[in-house]
């Protein structure tokens, strides 16, 4: 199973970290300059709940705190 919102199809997305060295020019620097983008990936807040949907069922998915905050789901 792979990291993903039942209810908003939150999941795990790839990115990179960056690194930036030297001053800036508003400091008398020549800017600043990208060393390094090492990749790193973004994880949603997923939390395991008991939800009861709509036939009155209570099963355990997992749901991004975004949905739990909204109200999108139905705690069991």
């Amino acid at each position: 199973m792979g990291r993903e919102c039942a209810v908003t199809g939150k999941k795990t997305i790839s990115g990179r970290r960056i690194v930036r060295k030297g001053l800036a020019k508003k400091k008398g620097g020549i800017g600043l300059h990208v060393t390094s983008a090492t990749k790193r990936t973004f994880k949603p807040n997923l939390q395991r709940v008991r939800v009861r949907d709509e036939n009155g069922a209570v099963k355990r998915v997992w749901v991004s705190t975004k949905a739990l905050r909204s109200g999108a789901v139905k705690k069991a």
